[in-house]
């Protein structure tokens, strides 16, 4: 275990410190911040903060003085290297290094993931989002032994999946023992830490900059001093390293043309000038510490010894305060690192990488040894190339794409041979393109068509671009793209064109508009005219399910959908093959094709089991998808509770992910609920996206959820326009959901023909897939279609009969409340009064108030006394977050095992039961798992709770 604070400092501060006695000139203020954010910490309250400024503001020498403030707090520190960029997770490795004793606490799924990317086991692809959930568990339960404080310099230069995790941390914080300080010169729009505090640091003030310019070597011209003090703006790093240089000739110089150079690249002149003042081996020696980022003292000794450099020979780097040679090699400055890497000639930096190369352990560390002999060539090397393909797969196997895309990038670049050399660009094309750098990928494949053709290059080249043109919201080209990438590539890997046609399927399915079926039917037929594989996978089954119905269907479909689905349930109850990347997608899929066949139950068990296993992987953005999926199927059955419950999950996901996209259940919501004005913005924002997109899917469920809305209100001409779209465009999966809904408004609007064909559309469905669902609608569809009240009657009551054998409750209390509308109007009161009644009550407990509303305006009509709803307590409703953890603790949970599987700390978990314990009137868990907590579940925040 670790407890011991890193207390080395750059020496950007010790010269400040030591000149100032110790003292920061100019930041009382800052430091009172900081330090009241430690404050903050030691008692609970976690912060992070941002640091901003430009360079040698003193954004380092502030954060190292806070350091040597917090000697109660385990120190951890994490400096950006441009060089160690490409080299995944190695920035958070140095940040957990100190506290990586305490992961034999966490919960085995986070000790995993941290123990992969950190190369101490091997295993599936970790998850980023897991990763962070698992360091912020790391670094809070270091904290419960004594107050960790993470420092981070300059993170633009450190990998992506490092800023990510921190971010991730850093955003997460609440009541932990944790202080977060990031120091950086810019902050962009959008990045990771994106939404944080900031502290901006501006230059010091005249007086503070009077004070620290003679605190070095003060110029005896007051000319020079002058405009020293008017260049510099407060910039301490500038105030004591501009004396140094400048001449009264060359601040002449500046006073005539003061635009030529910025601030940053008069500071680098500055040091550039000191550099070359520098003996020839000092400055060797200064660019192989430049090129070893990790600061350690053995390497740069035995690569010095490599080298026939004496490291005594940088002395004269030392006595300049230019760098400092103790247990670490540290550079005073990032600029300092920056010149004496670039300002060494070519050669020297291509020796001091071989050198490096040298004394890296090839066993412990073989990617940085591979990057190191990469950075020793200009010329093109196959074996160097290979290394880093090798150290790509590690990469990716850890979880870093971004820096395998690099490895990658870099492997190609050093190839001797044009056409292997194109493939590996090609590779690192795609990974760039799973890590989400979409620009980065097509200007890679760009670059690559440039080389000699290739079949097999080609194929994967247009997969990628119809991958990347779904991504851009392109449905249809990218269905055309991936149909023709799927006959390439049957000639080279049949097994990757099947998987193509998969996709081509999918893209076609998503891009339905009015031209949806016939490009539904275009990449159908090329999944049955496609070489079958071997031994079937359930992507296959599902894929030969739909393209049978889009080309012979629904009944001759009905054989090969019920196969498709069963396998598709039993992969996912079971998780077989659920690690692979496109399972997600495969179940999914699956989920559209049992609605197709109104096949709910094995719709629901895709859809829980796939909740099920991204909690336990904790792959965050996949169980945001997997939400909404399970929040669509249990909209059907009237959970709205529960689906609101989900939904304000998944808006804590986005937060968390910055993953927005949730507009489909989001939309059905409010929909059902009657807050029109809210649904209606939503709808109105799924049309747009669909347009614009040309995704027709979107547009398609927009108009279901309005005809939905429509008919719940009365509005049956608007309903009948909105689903006539859907069934008029095929819409796969969406035509079940929008049959009856057109069947209805149509039974207002007295549209015979609509009704007939609907009816006979829902009868001959019922009849090649039987399904309790399937036969209730088709009985209420027939029931509204029908001319004689005996058998309208009699199919009312079949409807509701078959329905009440499915969890489908809206669907029984909407037939119910069709069938006490039908009855009334036949002046059958105390029929209708039974039906209204019960529906009613039924969607009044759903929380559907515009067809409660329906309902009881029909009550009302055969003058029976309204039924008002109860009111239940505002104050004690817990919130998601507390219904979660309670609900767990009700299961025997404990805390840590409540956190793990929520991504809390067991001390946050212990926070909610406290408030869930004085909400719910208990002291005790035994007495919380006896309490029923119906009572206290959420409810929709827009709901009009006012009795009727």
């Amino acid at each position: 275990m670790t407890d011991s604070a890193h207390t080395a400092s750059p020496l950007g501060h010790k010269a400040f410190a030591g000149a100032a006695g110790h003292v920061l000139v100019g930041r009382d203020a800052e430091r009172l911040q900081l330090a009241n954010q430690l404050a903050s910490a030691r008692q609970g309250s976690g912060q992070a903060l941002v640091v901003l400024g430009e360079a040698g503001i003193g954004k380092s020498a502030l954060l190292d003085d806070l350091a040597e403030q917090a000697d109660d707090f385990t120190v951890c520190r994490a400096l950006g290297v441009e060089s160690e960029m490409e080299l995944s997770y190695a920035g958070l490795q140095q940040l957990c290094a100190p506290i990586l004793g305490y992961r034999d606490q966490l919960h085995p799924t986070q000790r995993g993931a941290l123990d992969k990317i950190f190369g101490l086991a091997t295993g599936s692809l970790p998850d980023r989002f897991l990763v962070g959930t698992a360091a912020l568990a790391l670094v809070e339960s270091a904290a419960t032994r004594r107050p960790v404080l993470w420092i981070i310099d300059d993170p633009q230069w450190l990998d992506q999946s490092s800023v990510h995790t921190i971010g991730f941390v850093a955003r997460r914080l609440t009541s932990q023992h944790v202080a977060i300080d990031i120091a950086t010169r810019e902050h962009l729009d959008g990045d990771e830490l994106t939404g944080l505090p900031e502290l901006h640091l501006s230059g010091l003030s005249d007086e503070a900059a009077e004070m620290l310019i003679p605190l070095l070597s003060s110029p005896s011209d007051p000319t020079v001093r002058d405009r020293i003090l008017a260049e510099a703006r407060g910039n301490p790093l500038a105030l004591l390293e501009l004396p140094r240089t400048w001449t009264p000739a060359e601040v002449d110089e500046e006073f005539r043309d003061p635009e030529r150079r910025t601030l940053t690249d008069k500071l680098d002149f500055a040091f550039t000038e000191r550099f070359r003042d520098l003996p020839a081996d000092t400055q060797r020696l200064l660019a192989l510490a430049a090129a070893e980022p990790t600061g350690s003292l053995a390497l740069f000794t035995r690569a010095a010894r490599v080298l026939g450099l004496d490291p005594s020979e940088a002395a004269p780097a030392e006595r300049e305060g230019l760098i400092e040679i103790g247990g670490h090699v540290r550079f005073r400055h990032p600029l300092v690192r920056a010149v004496s890497y670039r300002g060494a000639p070519v050669s020297a930096r291509l020796d001091a990488h071989r050198a490096l190369a040298e004394v890296t352990d090839p066993i412990r560390d073989p990617d940085r040894r591979a990057w190191h002999r990469a950075g020793s060539t200009l010329g093109r090397d196959e074996d160097i190339a290979k290394e880093l393909e090798q150290s790509a797969g590690r990469a990716k196997a850890r979880g870093g794409l971004l820096g395998a895309a690099a490895l990658l990038e870099r492997a190609a670049l050093l190839t001797p041979d044009g056409p292997r050399r194109a493939d590996r660009a090609v590779a690192a094309a795609q990974a760039k393109y799973e890590a989400g750098a979409i620009d980065s990928a097509l200007h890679l494949l760009s670059a690559v068509e440039a080389e000699p053709a290739s079949g097999l290059r080609e194929a994967l080249i247009q997969r990628l671009r119809g991958k990347i043109a779904l991504e851009h919201g392109l449905g249809v080209e990218s269905a055309e793209l991936l149909r023709g990438a799927a006959a390439r590539l049957e000639a080279f890997d049949p097994r990757l064109a099947a998987d193509t046609h998969f996709e081509s399927l999918v893209s076609a399915i998503w891009a339905s508009g009015p031209d949806g079926p016939e490009l539904i039917r275009r990449s159908a037929e090329a999944v049955r005219s496609a070489p079958r594989r071997e031994t079937r996978c359930t992507a296959d089954l599902v894929a030969n399910a739909i393209a049978i119905w889009a080309t012979e269907g629904h009944a001759a479909a009905a054989g090969p959908i019920r196969t498709a689905l069963s396998t598709a349930v039993d992969q996912a109850t079971r998780r077989q093959e659920v690690d692979i990347p496109v399972w997600p997608v495969v179940n999914r899929t699956a989920g559209i094709l049992a609605l197709e066949a109104w096949d709910f139950e094995s719709g629901l068990e895709l859809a829980q089991a796939e909740v099920a296993i991204h909690r336990e992987s904790g792959a965050l953005v996949e169980l945001l998808f997997s939400l909404l999926f399970l929040g669509n199927y249990l909209s059907l059955t009237g959970d709205f509770a529960r689906a609101v419950s989900l939904m304000e999950e998944v808006q804590q996901l986005m937060v968390a992910t910055r993953v927005w996209d949730g507009g489909h259940t989001e939309a059905l919501l409010p929909a059902m609920r009657g807050d029109s004005r809210r649904a209606l913005a939503m709808l109105e924002t799924l049309r747009e996206a669909g347009l614009e997109g040309r995704q027709g899917r979107l547009v398609a469920f927009a108009n279901y959820v309005s005809s939905v809305q429509h008919n719940a209100l009365t509005q049956h001409d608007q309903a009948l326009e909105c689903a006539k779209l859907v069934m008029d465009w095929r819409v796969f999966g969406y035509q079940t959901l929008a049959a009856p809904e057109l069947a209805e408004a149509a039974s207002r609007q007295g549209d015979s023909d609509t009704l007939a064909d609907v009816a006979s559309w829902t009868s001959d469905r019922a009849t090649a897939t039987p399904t309790d669902w399937a036969v209730g609608i088709a009985a209420l569809v027939n029931a509204l279609a029908s001319d004689t009240p005996k058998e309208a009657d009699r199919l009312f009551r079949t409807s509701i009969a078959q329905l009440q054998r499915t969890p489908l409750r809206l669907a029984v209390a909407r037939a119910e409340l069709l069938y006490g509308e039908w009855l009334r109007r036949r002046g059958r009161k105390a029929d209708a009064l039974e039906q209204l009644s019960a529906a009613h009550e039924a969607l009044t407990g759903m929380g559907l108030q515009s067809f409660a509303d329906r309902a009881s305006r029909e009550m009302a009509a055969t003058r029976k006394r309204n039924v008002r709803r109860y009111l239940d307590d505002p104050t004690t409703r817990l919130t998601v977050q507390e219904q979660q953890v309670a609900r767990l603790a009700q299961g025997g949970l404990t805390n840590r095992e409540i956190g793990g599987r929520l991504y809390l700390s067991a001390r946050t978990v212990e926070w909610h039961l406290r408030n869930v314990f004085g909400k719910v009137g208990v002291t005790t868990r035994q007495q919380l798992r006896d309490r029923d907590l119906t009572a206290y579940m959420p409810r929709e925040p827009d709901q009009d709770d006012a009795p009727e």
